[in-house]
């Protein structure tokens, strides 16, 4: 990868629209396809946003008609706002392109800035982003009463979170000791060249996930570092340290081609 370069587009009260922020992306992203730049990640905070990815359904939407703005990365619906960090790498990676190990290395940056912030986080298999996990399901409060081998937010297929209030609210996760998301990540690639990238939640109001089923995962929630520490924290205060960790981590990465398995036909084996 080529050297990295910041550009801190706006925070607090010069916080970037989502949509003005989504069209510098692709004014970058063309300009670093055509190696008229180097690697480079937008560091901003958005006014408070929807945002739906390609896989979102409508059942994960705002029940109230809130307007959402349908992107074109993966994942599902999530919310940008006040207090969250967002960073958009947009970075030339080598062909055939491994988007896996590029949302790792993102991980692995966030999960290093949280631990020097003096906050143990995680992975979680088959749900990408970073994650604070939960105590043993015997050792979590009930839901809503009722024992958690029938919770009904992954027993019952009509089971609306959305309008069941605040027993099953994804800000209430950390209340009910399960897995939260402190950080989300949504990513595309067009022509070799990342765009999209990570949310960082740092101290926002994270009631606003509540509106929506956040990534789709309707059995966890989501938190922030303000929350998990007990203290106050502020974006600014974040922004040096990921850029740092991100940083060292491009720099130490080797990133690869994917590698792609070459089947031999029946035929040409026969003929060798």
């Amino acid at each position: 990868m080529s050297e990295l370069r910041y550009i801190r587009l706006g925070f607090g009260a010069e916080s970037v629209e989502y949509q003005e922020a989504w069209q510098e992306q692709r004014r970058v992203h063309a300009a670093r396809f055509a190696d008229e730049i180097p690697d480079t990640c937008l560091l901003l905070e958005h006014p408070p946003v929807y945002t739906a990815g390609r896989r979102t359904a409508d059942s994960e939407r705002p029940l109230d008609g809130t307007p959402v703005v349908d992107v074109d990365r993966g994942g599902r619906i999530t919310w940008h706002g006040p207090g969250q960090l967002v960073g958009y790498p947009i970075l030339k990676l080598p062909r055939p392109v491994d988007v896996v190990a590029h949302v790792r290395r993102l991980e692995e940056a966030l999960i290093r800035t949280a631990a020097e912030f003096g906050l143990e986080t995680s992975r979680v298999e088959g749900r990408s982003g970073v994650w604070v996990l939960g105590d043993p399901l015997a050792e979590r409060p009930a839901v809503g009463g009722l024992s958690l081998d029938l919770d009904p937010r992954v027993a019952d297929e009509e089971f609306d979170p959305r309008l069941n209030g605040p027993e099953y609210a994804p800000s209430n996760a950390g209340q009910r000791r399960e897995d939260r998301k402190l950080a989300a990540i949504g990513i595309r690639v067009a022509k070799g060249v990342t765009m999209h990238g990570f949310s960082f939640n740092v101290n926002p109001d994270n009631t606003w996930f509540d509106r929506i089923v956040p990534c789709g995962i309707r059995d966890a929630g989501v938190t922030s570092l303000a929350y998990e520490l007990g203290r106050d924290i502020t974006v600014e205060e974040v922004v040096p340290v990921v850029e740092r960790h991100l940083r060292d981590v491009l720099d130490h990465a080797e990133p690869k081609p994917r590698e792609i398995e070459r089947i031999e036909r029946e035929s040409e084996r026969a003929s060798a």
